[in-house]
């Protein structure tokens, strides 16, 4: 190796401390792979997390720009050297990953790469990522120098440890998940009960005002004025429920990251394309993000389920201090007027009330054979 002994030694030991600091899964990959790259002196390194459709849950990389990582373009696939490092959970150490006869090529934007070393990650018998270097950074006369044994074993003793530190984080993680739902679940339970209570008690008190009209219009009054004051306390007991409820992910990672998150996992998991792009949006009332993420979703199970489309094209920009979404699909459609008529609604009546309750407005364009068009604007702060 090109470190001495106590350089390389507390180079490992930083490295190790580095990645035990975090909690956060994606900041372990981040430290992971940032460690692996500096401590063996390559100039490209990645770590990816399989999931269960052929693709990576997670896919982090040191050495590239954001510029250039968002021009290669989606996450990578599970095939060739990748592939192979997860399906046989042994380690590749190429002298030129172009000339392996698994190589399959890469993006057109995806930087040029020769010398080869990757390991699977692993928590016992399984194997929960791939970490590779590529481009060991020192002279190559002829084909000469790259990675060598004993990178590949100081990278095996790196892997071993991040096995240990993405375990922790996943646990970690879980283990705040459920503590997040049992607290949901408490706050559902409290707020559920209140709100009983009121309506029964709005119940019982327009009844008696029912009663009284005819022989007593003042006392009814009195009592249709407690009704009112019922209805405004259930009204704020509700909206509490939805500031208390609202999804942990927007709260965490805002309304971008979680869109872009949940509509990359449901374009691996469906045969339809789906795509997001969105520019200039800041954040927004917190009951509007709520809004548009629930009018996306139900629009886009709509799309997926229901539709047959082969692509799917979810939109998020800027107009004026607000924001539109807009959902399109290249589906089967539907005549809007026709399914009013039928009594279905296909959530249509749902994704209204989302958009007036945050003040803002839905329109949807469809037409049998020519797709449907989802759109829906909120004014912002």
């Amino acid at each position: 190796m090109s470190h001495g002994p106590r350089t390389g030694l507390g180079a490992v030991s930083a490295a190790l401390l580095a990645m035990s600091r975090h909690l956060e899964v994606r900041d372990v990959l981040k430290t992971i792979v940032a460690s692996a790259r500096e401590l063996l002196d390559a100039e490209y390194a990645a770590l990816g997390v399989p999931d269960d459709h052929g693709g990576f849950a997670q896919f982090v990389v040191d050495g590239v720009s954001d510029a250039q990582w968002k021009a290669i373009g989606p996450l990578p696939r599970q095939h060739g050297i990748l592939a192979a490092m997860l399906r046989e959970a042994r380690t590749e150490r190429l002298a030129d990953v172009r000339e392996d006869p698994r190589f399959e090529g890469w993006p057109a934007a995806h930087p040029d790469m020769s010398d080869f070393l990757g390991l699977p990650v692993k928590d016992g018998d399984e194997t929960i990522g791939a970490l590779f270097l590529a481009n060991k950074k020192c002279p190559k006369p002829q084909g000469g120098c790259g990675f060598t044994q004993e990178d590949e074993e100081l990278l095996g003793i790196l892997a071993q440890h991040a096995a240990i530190a993405l375990t922790n984080a996943r646990l970690y993680e879980r283990s705040r998940e459920l503590t997040i739902a049992e607290e949901r679940s408490r706050l559902a339970h409290e707020l559920h009960d209140a709100v009983s209570q009121k309506l029964f008690s709005l119940r019982l008190t327009a009844q008696a005002a029912a009663k009284l009209v005819d022989r007593d219009p003042d006392r009814a009054k009195e009592e249709l004025r407690h009704v009112v004051d019922l209805a405004a306390e259930a009204t704020d007991e509700l909206r509490a429920a939805v500031v208390e409820l609202r999804p942990a992910a927007l709260d965490e990672d805002g309304l971008v990251a979680t869109l872009r998150t949940q509509i990359q996992v449901l374009d691996r998991a469906h045969g339809a394309h789906v795509t997001f792009t969105t520019g200039g949006i800041r954040a927004l009332p917190a009951a509007q993000e709520e809004a548009v993420l629930r009018v996306a979703q139900e629009a886009l199970h709509n799309a997926l389920r229901h539709s047959g489309a082969e692509r799917v094209e979810v939109t998020l920009h800027k107009r004026g201090a607000g924001a539109v979404l807009r959902v399109t699909d290249d589906g089967s459609g539907f005549d809007p007027q026709g399914i009013r008529r039928a009594g279905r609604h296909l959530g249509l009546v749902s994704m209204r009330d989302r958009a007036s309750g945050a003040g803002g407005s839905l329109t949807v364009e469809s037409e049998p054979g020519k797709g449907t068009t989802v759109e829906m604007e909120v004014p912002g702060g």
